[in-house]
């Protein structure tokens, strides 16, 4: 997008809609934003997850217990891989690795297990990272719960290297119904996946981008922002806003004068 047109949508900022469940947090920076901006800031989840149970389950025929290695890519697939499992009555042996993307993945299993008795492998947050401790443990069994949108990279990666795995659709992500929202007319839209952008095209088919501001964070979620047709006026992470919140705030000071 050229300069002028960037600067043909400045404007100033009364409303955004953060298509995120609202934080439980009270001190959450969106409601920091709110505040000290005098900003209208609401919240819709535009994705829900959807659990799969256990008759579709058993038709992928995954024997959990064949495998020594769980691969975890978010807390949704940890909750979701423990409740099929105990509907399942599989109980899962105390010598099962488990691979965690991030610490907070990592940590998150401590509602299900004793994390201090088992083998957990954490890389720092991306697929990248754990690509990198995949690579020092080639022999393992693993198992990989994720959903039925996913990204590639780490099934990609097992399969070029002929690791022995086997992928499991747990749990299903599908665009929350948003009729009662009568319009999205709103200065700014904040979304944080491709999902929500295809949400955003479900509920509201007829969309015209006009005047909304379009804030999307990471690249895919850009690209299906590019793909869908819309403008990006806002993006994070950036080296000066490594947040939605950050890049937002550099946004309203812009665009209300407020520099």
């Amino acid at each position: 997008m050229s300069n002028s047109t960037q600067e043909d949508r400045l404007k100033q900022v009364k409303s955004i809609l953060v298509s995120q469940p609202k934080p439980s947090d009270d001190k959450s920076p969106y409601y920091v934003l709110a505040n000290k901006y005098n900003i209208k800031i609401d919240f819709r989840p535009f994705i829900q997850v959807d659990p799969i149970n256990v008759k579709d389950f058993r038709k992928q025929k995954v024997d959990i217990l064949k495998h020594t290695a769980v691969i975890f890519t978010s807390r949704n697939a940890v909750d979701h891989f423990f409740r099929l499992c105990k509907e399942l009555k599989v109980e899962v042996p105390a010598d099962m690795k488990y691979f965690c993307i991030s610490e907070q993945t990592a940590n998150y299993l401590q509602k299900y297990i004793v994390v201090r008795k088992r083998k957990i492998f954490t890389g720092s947050r991306t697929a990248q990272d754990l690509i990198e401790i995949l690579k020092k443990h080639k022999n393992e069994k693993y198992v990989f719960p994720c959903s039925n949108i996913r990204k590639e990279d780490i099934p990609l990666f097992l399969e070029e290297n002929n690791y022995h795995f086997t992928e499991a659709i747990i749990y299903e992500t599908v665009a929350s119904d948003l009729s009662d929202l009568d319009d999205v007319l709103y200065d700014i839209i904040a979304f944080y996946s491709p999902s929500g952008i295809n949400s955003l095209f479900v509920n509201f088919p007829d969309f015209k981008q006009n005047d909304t501001r379009i804030a999307v964070f990471g690249p895919t979620t850009a690209q299906a922002s590019r793909d869908a047709g819309l403008i990006i006026d806002i993006e994070a992470p950036l080296p000066n806003a490594p947040s939605m919140t950050g890049a937002l705030e550099l946004y309203i000071k812009k665009a209300n004068n407020l520099d």
